[in-house]
């Protein structure tokens, strides 16, 4: 059956540049938490980076740990359980709640969580897997790079200088951008991905999109 989802990644990011077959043992371990869609994928692409490691599609466990730190104090954590599913070259992160799917963004270079009140409501099952086909055929190359301080992107100038990333390395801003370092390619550094975020972290909780009367609802529902 034609895939209208896939198509569209392909169209934007090409054929995967790195791959990791996914064990039938994960696949199970993680039926019934995150949508059958994004197993599905997992068979057919396996964890996978896409355009030389701009955009991933992740293994959930390497992430749990960074997931629950910069969850930890939010109202995110009292609504539903996230788990990462994909990531970019900079160190955002997709989520996906095992009730609410594919619904929050974390941009940790800019310490912010992305999401929409609406979507972090619990959704039937045909729901959670067509939050998967959105997170897999809407990403855009140009929404997972950045922009540095004079408006040109700066994942193809990193690629050049810095060199290809692995799977477990991302680009980072050294000063961060938290404590005032700026957003240009002479700031950024190859660095191992849970180290650098979990430092990101520790300088600054994560702002959030919510005024307090949407996470009361949100709480309620």
């Amino acid at each position: 059956m034609r895939d209208e989802a896939l198509e569209m990644m392909r169209q934007e990011f090409g054929q995967a540049t790195h791959r990791t077959e996914v064990p039938a043992a994960a696949i199970e371990a993680w039926r019934g938490k995150l949508p059958d869609q994004l197993l599905r994928y997992w068979r057919q692409l396996g964890w996978s980076g896409y355009a030389n490691g701009l955009f991933w599609i992740v293994d959930p466990d390497d992430y749990e740990d960074l997931v629950d730190e910069w969850l930890d104090g939010t109202p995110l954590e009292q609504i539903d359980a996230f788990h990462a599913i994909g990531r970019t070259a900079f160190g955002k992160l997709f989520l996906c709640g095992e009730r609410t799917g594919a619904s929050v963004d974390l941009n940790c270079p800019l310490n912010a969580v992305l999401a929409l009140p609406r979507d972090l409501r619990p959704q039937p099952l045909e729901e959670l897997d067509w939050s998967i086909r959105s997170f897999v055929g809407g990403n855009r190359k140009a929404e997972c790079d950045y922009n540095d301080d004079f408006g040109q992107p700066l994942f193809e100038r990193a690629l050049a200088k810095l060199g290809p990333l692995a799977p477990d390395e991302m680009y980072g801003f050294e000063p961060a951008l938290v404590a005032g370092g700026k957003m240009r390619l002479e700031n950024l550094r190859k660095l191992k991905l849970d180290q650098h975020l979990t430092i990101l972290r520790q300088l600054a909780a994560p702002t959030l999109p919510f005024s307090k009367v949407d996470i009361d609802k949100l709480l309620k529902s």
